[in-house]
């Protein structure tokens, strides 16, 4: 099993949600999060005041997958979410060593 986290662009999580449950993904986690890569932010104006905004809102989107479902769900979720500029996001892919279902203690890919 592999859990996949991908921050993702606010604007682009129904795309994203919609481009999944296109291919079969139900089980997520979203997580409003803030942060901010190469582009360090950017400048506003409010009421005359130039600001330094550093931190730029993001979703970050958690799912465990089988294995071999995961290079599918990544392709797909670089295609939904790709805009084609600087802070489209990132995806991170990890080993999970175990998954249970607390209702009734299913283990494994059965728990997903």
């Amino acid at each position: 099993m592999k859990k996949i986290e991908a921050i993702i662009q606010p604007h682009k999580l129904e795309d994203v949600k919609e481009a999944l449950k296109g291919i079969g993904v139900d089980g997520m986690t979203i997580t409003e999060v803030r942060g901010h890569g190469r582009q360090k932010g950017h400048k506003e104006v409010y009421r005359g005041q130039e600001y330094h905004v550093d931190l730029l809102p993001k979703v970050k989107l958690e799912m465990v997958v089988p294995t071999d479902r995961c290079e599918q769900i990544i392709n797909t979720l670089v295609s939904a979410a790709r805009t084609g500029k600087i802070g489209d996001g990132k995806i991170f892919t990890y080993d999970v060593a175990e998954a249970i279902r607390i209702r009734n203690n299913d283990r494994g890919e059965t728990a997903l």
